[in-house]
């Protein structure tokens, strides 16, 4: 009755799971005014956000810890915990944009800067600093100054200015807000190179235009640079380029494989027919092992549980993707949907953990729900301490306040882990048992020598490559977008892309277990999980390649912030495509396995 009760809860929480996200993740970006309808004259909201050099996208700082001109009042927006994920922390701007009132050359201050603050300055304009505002929620970008090297060969007779005027240009339909941009006067220019005092005059310019672009376009113009004719072309090139190697590599390898199997089915079938005490040979051989139940089992449903659940979080974010959620600037929804969604999937990791532990005869049940809440959790939690702690010593706007943490904590504490137990509750009490076509002898066969190449790592290698040869073109888009400025919208063919991934791991895992059998070594449980889950070090391996070759992060605190969260992204790829060709194997070695007489 109990276990009956819980896969009804589970069953109605995924329905509410979507609904849930799509109002969490939708609702930031769409308050403060990106409704509302002016009158002329209406002030609308403009917030400074932060500040940070161009080629390092962690690591940003509060808009006013530069010497900027400060407004008498600073209001702080109430953000989302999504916005305060993403490191946003939005303040009032000290320029007026009041709804079609023009400005020319308005004077926002007078202000001495000493010598601190001219250095201050001159750093940030020798690290290309950008600027970040949102005006009744449009993004709105800019450079903080300039760095004149023309005809300069040593860096020591760089000119270093800083831009003083800027002009933004308003479009508006009706009583709406469409699209605004910024640009600095590149004649109004202040000479920081010296570290003396400076007298500079801060000023705008307003220019209000009209446009007949509809207010519910108004957010395509982001979307449209990913999505121009020539990176279309790439990205197509990109899924035609796998799908063809995929395709003919996989064909050879399934051509290969069902010959062999058909040799094999008719060969036993053979055997059986003319001589019942022949001596077998091959995979048949090992039947009465290929079912024994692997070392470190509860470590092994654990796997399987978080793996299970990343999947599940996956499929969410690609289904909320496609409908539309993910809108470029909307502040925080991805971080909100990924917090979110993992939560309330706890449960189908404790579900699956529990059940596949008990199926494996473990009496343990709640240390193996311990170890899965653990698994992708515990690293991630010792990654985030040390690179919070990293970006509090920065004073960056990455480093999480108390107050959000705690939130997380209450999160963690009130859903994701009942939520588990729950799961681990009805996974115990469900009493699935192990399906094994072959009864599994007393004592286990020897494993006969094997060549070097049929080791664990030479396997993992070869089950790796293939399945990175068909994303490692989309894995730049990716990058540049999430270590970047750049916009990836095109999350169709993202999906596309993530199909032919699962269905390669899948099936390169099958073949190599095939092989395994074949040489009579029958202790595939782990190598299949470790060969499925290999893609993950490759890509790994391809963040060292994108820092080193194809950016130009620097910096211990962005370093630290690549290398780090990219650990943990590659080992929940690690523990999902493992998951897959795990459970793709096991189908595989019961279908084989049951096309044959055991004795």
């Amino acid at each position: 009755m109990c276990t009956k009760l819980v896969m009804e809860m589970e069953k109605k929480m995924a329905i509410y799971v979507v609904v849930l996200v799509i109002v969490c993740c939708a609702s930031p970006a769409r308050s403060d005014g990106s409704d509302h309808k002016y009158k002329a004259g209406d002030s609308v909201p403009l917030y400074a956000n932060k500040v940070g050099p161009f080629h390092n996208p962690s690591e940003t700082y509060r808009f006013f810890d530069l010497p900027f001109c400060t407004p008498d009042h600073v209001k702080e927006k109430k953000e989302a915990l999504g916005e305060v994920l993403n490191g946003d922390r939005l303040v009032s701007a000290p320029y007026k944009l009041d709804f079609l009132y023009d400005k020319d050359s308005e004077i926002v201050c007078k202000k001495k800067l000493s010598k601190e603050e001219v250095s201050q300055f001159r750093s940030a304009v020798a690290k290309d600093y950008y600027f970040q505002m949102y005006y009744d929620d449009l993004p709105i970008w800019g450079f903080l100054g300039k760095v004149d090297k023309e005809g300069k060969a040593d860096p020591s007779e760089y000119k270093y200015y800083l831009f003083k005027h800027l002009h933004f240009e308003i479009f508006y339909n009706d009583n709406r807000v469409i699209e605004i941009n910024a640009r600095t006067d590149p004649n109004a220019l202040v000479d920081i190179t010296e570290d003396k005092e400076v007298d500079v005059d801060f000023m705008y310019s307003v220019k209000w235009k009209e446009t007949k672009t509809p207010f519910d376009k108004r957010m395509e113009k982001y979307s449209q640079s990913s999505s121009l004719p020539h990176h279309l072309e790439i990205h197509w090139f990109s899924i035609i380029n796998s799908c063809v190697t995929v395709l003919l590599l996989t064909g050879f390898l399934a051509t290969i494989l069902m010959r062999v199997l058909k040799n094999d089915f008719v060969k036993y079938a053979h055997d059986e027919e003319t001589a019942d005490d022949q001596e077998e040979t091959g995979w048949k051989y090992i039947h009465g092992d290929v079912f024994r139940y692997p070392s470190h089992k509860s470590l092994m449903a654990a796997a399987l549980g978080s793996g299970t659940q990343l999947f599940t979080l996956t499929i969410f974010i690609f289904l909320l993707s496609l409908v539309g959620v993910f809108y470029p600037y909307n502040r925080g929804a991805l971080f909100t949907a990924l917090v979110v969604i993992y939560a309330l999937t706890s449960g189908i990791a404790g579900y699956t953990a529990a059940s596949f532990y008990c199926q494996l005869e473990g009496t343990n049940w709640v240390r193996n729900l311990i170890l899965t809440g653990g698994l992708f959790c515990g690293p991630l939690f010792v990654t985030f301490c040390f690179l919070n702690s990293v970006a509090i010593a920065y004073s960056a706007t990455a480093a999480l306040p108390f107050g959000t943490i705690v939130v997380i904590f209450l999160i963690w504490a009130l859903v994701t882990s009942p939520l588990l137990v729950l799961g681990g509750i009805a996974g115990k009490n469900s009493r699935a048992e192990f399906q094994a076509p072959c009864r599994t002898t007393k004592y286990p066969r020897e494993i006969p020598p094997l060549p070097w190449y049929r080791g664990t790592l030479p396997q993992m290698a070869m089950a790796g490559f293939l399945p990175f040869s068909a994303i490692y073109i989309e894995l730049y888009y990716i990058f540049a977008s999430v270590w970047g400025h750049r916009i990836y919208t095109i999350y169709s063919i993202l999906f596309i892309v993530f199909i032919i991934l699962i269905i390669v791991t899948a099936f390169i895992t099958v073949a190599l277990t095939y092989f395994q059998l074949a040489a009579e070594d029958h202790e595939w449980w782990w190598r299949a999980f470790l060969c499925g889950g290999s893609t993950g070090l490759f890509i790994y391996g391809y963040c060292l390649y994108y820092y080193y070759a194809r950016s130009d992060m620097s910096g211990f605190m962005q370093t630290s912030f690549f290398f780090g969260y990219m650990a943990c992204i590659c080992y929940g790829f690690f523990l999902m495509l493992g998951t897959v060709g795990f459970r793709a194997a096991l189908f595989f070695v019961r279908h084989i396995y049951r096309s044959i007489k055991c004795e």
